[in-house]
Parts: structure tokens; C-alpha cells; sequence
């Protein structure tokens, strides 16, 4: 029922539409194989991405969806936590400052997982072409080259400026962004069943920041998902709305979802399946009590169920990140409930 009751609330419900899946590119590096695929969405350009696995394999997978997170860094999408070749110097310094200079999905990948990420809407190869914008947004790109430090940077700061025009749009047609996003994360899963290297009954899902909230979404709203990392994305909506709410984006706004269930309940629905929720203590998007209560929260659910030991919330030193110390310890909880390793 409380499935149900998000669906609605997410208004959104485009035609169906065949993958129609292609392998665009195959390249390996460092025992993993990396190919460069697309596939059908019912509206806009092809939904690009990068899917990973070792090439050393025996048998269907473990697979994970890899979510990347919004960072205020729309140029990139799925490069942002995939290793690519020749990478540009902007790229490598957000994943120093928001990765500890990993590319986590790949690493995740020569774990012997088989790794998804791809564009999301407004990401990478489907962000807004400059040159589709009006005269007036496009002048300030006049002067710039195309894929220059700067000229990222430009589009970084119209990006950020422009998020309240795309909310405003998709309510004024009578949808929402979660409900953009939920849709195109569920299709990755499709993806996922479309190929033979992957266990259908051992999939999960996690990210950073904005890649956390879609992970609240995903793991709470498809069944498919059987276990789960959020990291740097837990509160209760109590603690956001003094003086948090003006952190986050206009993708966390799901109009009268809190009269139904809180952010913890959401993902939460997942449960009894294992979830780990990664907190950094001085995170400034939250308050620490907003965490702690949200932590108590999805603690007591799982306890209830009987299945206390299927939830891990643990809190780490530092600013909003997903660094190395947590990318080992979500390896691990990936490893123990997908690969059965202790």
C-alpha cells in the first residue's frame, strides 16, 4: 500500500517503450571489462552508460546499480565514479574532493561485481544542450570553448540557476522530478535482466549524496533491489525544514510525501532486505539529530521485523563525502549479502 501511495505521488507514467539495448564500445583496464552501451527511453536522446565486469567470470554475477550523485557537476554524469581514459583535471578533482580520488563503481567492479551506471536526466550525455536554449541563456556561453575548464564551470553555475525552471515545468505537466528520475533508475534494472552475465536474484543499488536519494527511491520502490548502500543522503524531514531545506536540490521535493512517510520510512520499505546507510557527522546538507533520528528510525523497523542485523546506519568523521574508508566498508556489505562472503 505504501508503495502504491508513492506511485501516485509520483505522477509519472510515459508510454512503454523497448530498451532495444546496444554494446557501443568495449574496452578493459585492469582485469575489468567496460563497455559503453545505450538503450531506448520513451522521451529524449538514448540513455547512455557504462557496464562493468571482470573479465575473469564464472557464472551469472552479483550486479549493482551505481548511482551518481548531482555534486552541483552536470557536465558528467556516469564518468564521475567510472574510470575513462584521458581523464580531464576538472573530473579528477571532484573525485579527490568527493571520492578520495576513486572511481568507486569500477573499483566495485573488479571486486567481482557486475557494475551499471548510467546518465541520468539532465547528466552527461543527457544534459541540456547549449545549443538548444534560448538567445538570452546562450550568451553566456559566447567566448567559451566547448569542453574547457571554464566553459564547464559556466554551464556548472547555468545548471544550478536553472533547476527551478526544470521544477516548474515538470509540475506545471503534471508530473515530478522523482518521479523522472525513480523511472529511469527502475529501467536500469531492466537493463541489468537483459544480460546473461547478471544473477536476476542478486541485485543492489547505492550512491553518493544525490545518488543516495535515488537510492531511497530505488530500493524502496522496486522489489528487485535486494540489498542497498545510501550513502550521505538520511534525515528526517523534521530536521530539514529550519535551516537544511536551502541545501538540497528540487529533485528531493516530492509534493505531500511527508504527509505519508518520512525519508526513512521510504527506504525502509525495502526491508527485511539489507540496507546500509553511510552518515558523515558533520555533513553540512543535515543535522546531526536529523540523521541520529532517522538512523533510530529504520534501526527499529528492522528490529521489529526480527532482521536487526540486516541494517547497518554508521557514521563516519567529516564533511559530506564517500570516501575510501566507506567505499571498503559498502564493498563489504555488498560482498557479505550478495556474495555470501563473511
Amino acid at each position: 500500500m505504501a508503495r502504491g501511495k508513492v506511485l501516485d505521488l509520483l505522477a509519472f507514467t510515459p508510454p512503454s517503450e523497448s530498451l532495444n539495448p546496444t554494446v557501443e564500445s568495449t574496452t578493459s583496464n585492469e582485469g575489468v571489462v567496460i563497455e559503453g552501451i545505450s538503450y531506448d527511453m520513451p522521451y529524449g536522446p538514448r540513455t547512455q552508460g557504462f557496464f562493468m565486469y571482470p573479465e575473469d567470470r564464472h557464472g551469472r554475477l552479483p550486479a549493482v546499480v551505481a548511482l551518481h550523485d548531482h555534486g552541483g557537476f552536470k557536465y558528467y554524469g556516469k564518468e564521475k565514479i567510472c574510470w575513462v581514459k584521458d581523464e580531464p583535471e576538472i573530473l579528477r578533482k571532484f573525485k579527490d574532493e568527493c571520492y578520495g580520488g576513486r572511481s568507486w563503481a569500477f573499483e566495485l567492479a573488479k571486486r567481482g561485481f557486475a557494475v551499471l551506471t548510467v546518465d541520468l536526466f539532465l547528466w552527461g550525455s543527457r544534459k541540456i544542450p547549449v545549443s538548444s536554449l534560448s538567445e538570452g541563456f546562450r550568451e553566456r556561453f559566447v567566448g567559451f570553448q566547448e569542453g574547457s575548464e571554464e566553459y564547464i564551470q559556466e554551464y556548472h553555475a547555468f545548471a544550478a540557476e536553472h533547476e527551478h525552471l526544470i521544477a516548474k515545468t515538470l509540475f506545471t505537466a503534471g508530473t515530478t522530478w522523482p518521479g523522472v528520475f525513480t523511472h529511469e533508475d527502475r529501467r536500469s534494472v531492466d537493463f541489468l535482466l537483459t544480460r546473461k552475465e547478471v544473477d536476476p536474484e542478486r541485485i543492489g543499488c547505492g550512491g553518493l549524496s544525490g545518488g543516495g536519494l535515488r537510492t531511497i527511491f530505488l530500493a524502496g520502490l522496486d522489489p528487485r533491489i535486494k540489498c542497498a548502500d545510501c550513502v550521505g543522503f538520511m534525515s528526517t524531514f523534521r530536521e530539514l525544514l529550519r535551516n537544511n531545506i536551502k541545501c538540497h536540490t528540487w529533485m528531493l521535493y516530492l509534493p505531500h510525501l511527508s504527509r505519508y512517510l518520512d525519508l526513512p520510512d521510504l527506504i525502509a520499505l525495502m526491508a527485511p532486505n539489507p540496507l546500509m546507510v553511510q552518515y558523515d557527522v558533520e555533513d553540512d546538507l543535515y543535522t546531526l539529530d536529523g540523521q541520529k533520528e532517522a538512523d533510530k528510525k529504520i534501526s527499529m523497523i528492522y528490529g521489529k521485523m526480527g532482521k536487526a542485523s540486516y541494517y547497518s546506519g554508521r557514521f563516519y568523521p567529516g564533511p559530506h563525502k564517500f570516501d575510501v574508508q566507506m567505499q571498503e566498508d559498502a564493498f563489504r556489505w555488498f560482498e557479505r549479502w550478495l556474495m555470501g562472503k563473511e
